[in-house]
């Protein structure tokens, strides 16, 4: 046999070879159109994120994971987050569960959270259960109890509303000292 007889017949099994292949699977294949409807999970993630000009804006930390693509929400387990303001450390939220809803524009954290915000006098460091945060505004709330201990005092509120932009805090039933250390 000649070479380029041998090359034709390689190039006519390959292509009904493929060709069995590819039809054969056809009805197997995952439908694009159902694939936003998975969820994916994740172990041991390191998020660092930035803004335009390339400045940090947050760093992470997530035991583990999951996302609902379809509904976008999200469950984090055991978190560090930091988020960073003119290349400085801001504020530093830790909790043993995070529930991320519309993309983590707003997560509600929960067991054993603190907040510690970076000021000018020292760090505030609050501490409840619950802390719901809402991304792109910078604010917090929560309705529980907040154990507070700031630079000039140490307090117990009922609940809390706070706008990290404007650096203002609002507490309910205080109780405790608040007087300069």
């Amino acid at each position: 046999m000649d070479t380029r007889l041998l090359y034709i017949l390689a190039v006519v099994i390959t292509t009904i070879s493929g060709g069995y292949y590819y039809y054969s699977g056809k009805s197997n294949k995952l439908d694009a159109d159902t694939a936003h409807n998975m969820t994916q999970a994740a172990d041991d993630i390191q998020v660092l994120q930035t803004d335009d000009r390339g400045a940090l804006n947050l760093r992470a930390q997530i035991d583990h994971a999951e996302q609902n693509a379809q509904d976008k929400t999200s469950k984090l387990i055991n978190m560090t987050v930091t988020t960073y303001h003119e290349d400085r450390i801001d504020s530093t939220f830790n909790a043993k569960e995070g529930r991320g809803f519309d993309d983590n524009s707003k997560v509600i954290l929960s067991g054993d959270v603190q907040a510690v915000k970076k000021g000018q006098f020292g760090e505030m460091v609050l501490t409840t259960e619950e802390l719901t945060i809402y991304r792109d505004s910078r604010r917090l709330e929560t309705k529980h109890q907040v154990d507070v201990d700031a630079p000039n005092g140490k307090f117990v509120s009922q609940g809390l509303q706070a706008d990290l932009n404007q650096g203002q805090y609002e507490f309910f039933n205080i109780r405790g000292k608040y007087a300069p250390r």
